[in-house]
Formats: structure tokens, sequence, C-alpha cells
């Protein structure tokens, strides 16, 4: 699959191990001198490692890599003691993680571990923490990011969610565009002519239609013939999750109305 995780760039790294401490997930070890991603499975592409970095060698790419597995990653977790395993889920809390944060604490329980207590939620500086749910505030956009490119095919709003998938231009041309179309909806946007990542679009939403119970998609587009690929791709998308997703189409003209 698709996913965002963390690349490491072996002329800038030294081998300090500076990074090691912030990777409770145990995706990163020192071999032959260089910091290494041991194991796809053990890196969430959250980037908490990346601030540790004194020489800027640790970057987030996103590339075909290993579904990300909590229950392997808590295997290693527990064995490294109490304090780990209280970094880990304080990790995915102020993350926003709430699937994985609930793996992690049935795991826990399962296997007879004390849950540690958490101390109330700090603001994270990793790069990951960007995502979030805004909700919580008052906004009729309701998550962030939005850019599709961006989007982490696991965020927890996504699941049970109605999507509104939009061509950039869209909100725009459009002048009622968060009254009539944002509220309550899950926001994904991208430009199907400037964006060169139609196959990897393709893939993150066919991720994203299979695997979170989406109740519905709305797409909306310009009447420019660039941008009917819009409605390709999200289609694309359906018939490879093999879903039947309730799908509404509009298409904006260069004036702001609806065609």
């Amino acid at each position: 699959m698709q996913r965002k995780i963390i690349k490491i760039n072996e002329d800038k790294c030294t081998g300090c191990g500076e990074c090691i401490p912030d990777c409770p997930e145990g995706a990163l070890q020192i071999i032959n001198g260089k910091a290494r991603l041991i194991s796809d499975l053990f890196c969430d592409g959250l980037g908490a490692c990346i601030k540790a970095c004194p020489f800027n060698a640790m970057t987030i790419e996103e590339r075909e890599a290993e579904s990300y597995n909590e229950y392997k990653v808590m295997e290693n977790i527990v064995k490294a003691g109490e304090e780990v395993i209280k970094a880990h889920l304080k990790h995915l809390k102020d993350h926003n993680e709430e699937i994985l944060l609930k793996q992690a604490l049935d795991y826990l329980k399962e296997n007879n571990y004390e849950i540690p207590k958490l101390e109330g939620k700090k603001a994270c500086s990793c790069l990951g923490n960007m995502q979030k749910n805004l909700a919580i505030v008052e906004s009729t956009l309701n998550n962030w990011p939005i850019q599709l490119s961006l989007l982490n095919v696991n965020a927890p709003y996504l699941v049970n969610a109605e999507l509104l998938i939009v061509a950039d231009c869209v909100s725009f041309a459009y002048k009622n565009f968060h009254e009539k179309f944002l509220k309550n909806k899950v926001l994904i946007i991208f430009c199907p002519k400037l964006d060169d990542n139609s196959s990897v679009y393709i893939e993150k939403l066919t991720n994203i239609f299979k695997n979170q119970n989406i109740k519905s998609i709305t797409t909306i587009r310009m009447e420019v013939p660039c941008c009917t690929g819009v409605e390709i791709i999200v289609k694309e998308a359906l018939e490879k999750a093999e879903k039947q997703i309730n799908l509404e189409n509009y298409i904006i003209s260069l004036k702001g109305d609806i065609i």
C-alpha cells in the first residue's frame, strides 16, 4: 500500500543514535554506523524521530510500504518496559490516532499488562501532528490536512465518513461552497491536471474506500475538460476497492454556478 514512511539520507546520517529514543515503536536501529529502518510495519510515518536528528538526515516520503501493524509494534514495546509503553501511548494520543491507541490498549489488556496513566495532552512537535480533527473548533472545515497527497489513509476522522472530494479551484469559484457542500463532510482536494500523482491518488482512495466504511462520496469539479479527472480517479478507485458507495457528482461553471 502507499503510505508515509521515514526516509534516511545515509550521506547525512552519522550514526549518532539521537533518533533511537524518539522511536519507541522500534522501527530504527544503528547498523554498520548508520540509522536504518528495520521494518516498514514498525514505522507509523508520524515523524517523531525527525526532530531528534541533529543533522537533518531524516524526512518523510510517501511510497509503497508494508502496512503498519500496531500489534507487532506492541510486542516489541512491552519488552522495553513501562516508560517506553507510556511514551508510545502518549505519542498515539498526541497525534489523535484513536484507532491505533485503542489497539495498543487492547493489546495491553489482552496480555495482562498494567495500563500506565497518561498526562493531559500536550502539543507534539512531530511532523505528523499536523493531522487534526477540526470538529472541536468553530469551523465548517472538519479535518486537516485536506490535500490528498498529505492525507493519512488511517486517520480516525475517515472512519464512517461522508467524503467531499473536490478539485482545487471549486471552493474559489463557488461562493456558497462551505454552506452548501462542506458541512459534516470530510474534505479531500487535489488537481487532476497539475498534480502528477494520479496513480498514487487512486491507490490512496482505494485504500480509504476499502477499509474505512465510507458512508457517501460527493465529488465537485469545474466545467473545464481537464477537471473530469476528479470523477475518473474516484470511479477507478471505487472499482479497485470493489465497493458500492453512494456517489453524487457536481459540476461548477466558470461563472460560479452549479451546472
